[in-house]
């Protein structure tokens, strides 16, 4: 006799304790996400300093104790948004400018991996400027230096590669700098004198100029640390 075959159902794990702790951890994260936008957004409003941890709770519509469930300080807070964001701008750049060969078209690539990334990221570019300027206070916040550090020794990584001249740690670093600083301080003074919504239109159309000027200004670096004084193209 030929038995019928009796299909199955589906079975689940069986685990409803695992199925709950999944979803109290789908909750945990959404309600820290939720903390790290209301804390930008307090940020770029109030800035770092003025901003307490009754405006990031109150913005975000949680008690104090949630806040302190995620997070030990507002400092701990801030330098992890800071690290995460500096994390992701380093790995835009990578991937914009990799397989680049030439000084220009890699200065064209980071210039606009920093415009595309800051695009739609108004509050992440004013957690970015506070966070730089800060550390050339006194008494900043502890720890941001080191995620800063980490963006510019991608930045030198990428010119280090192009650049047909073996440059000092400190040369590079220098140069690194001022790529860093020719887009940063645009933003930031951008924002004076034009509406938020064109600051990124206007730098696209000054991207040719801004090329131009850092290519100049990395090669006339290049050629000064030449020995025999003769001049030589840094691409």
């Amino acid at each position: 006799m030929i038995g019928t075959a009796i299909e199955q159902p589906m079975k689940s794990d069986g685990n409803p304790a695992k199925a709950a702790r999944t979803r109290q951890q789908r909750r945990t994260g959404v309600t820290r996400q939720k903390l790290i936008e209301a804390a930008k957004s307090v940020f770029a409003e109030r800035g770092l300093d003025l901003t307490t941890i009754d405006d990031i709770t109150e913005r975000a519509d949680v008690g104090k104790g949630t806040f302190y469930y995620h997070f030990k300080s507002k400092e701990g807070l801030i330098r992890l948004m800071m690290r995460e964001m500096l994390a992701e701008l380093v790995a835009a750049i990578n991937k914009r400018c990799a397989g680049i060969e030439d000084l220009p078209t890699l200065l064209d690539r980071i210039i606009g991996a920093h415009i595309e990334f800051f695009a739609n990221r108004w509050e992440d570019y004013v957690l970015y400027f506070q966070g730089r300027a800060d550390l050339t206070l006194q008494e900043g916040y502890q720890g941001l230096e080191t995620p800063f550090v980490n963006y510019l020794e991608s930045i030198e990584e990428l010119l280090d590669a192009v650049i047909k001249r073996r440059l000092a740690d400190l040369e590079l670093r220098r140069i690194a700098c001022a790529v860093a600083g020719f887009v940063s301080g645009y933003y930031s003074f951008a924002v004076i004198a034009t509406d938020n919504d064109t600051v990124d239109d206007t730098l696209r159309s000054l991207r040719g100029a801004l090329v131009a000027s850092l290519a100049r200004f990395i090669n006339e670096s290049v050629s000064s640390g030449e020995k025999d004084g003769s001049e030589r193209v840094a691409w």
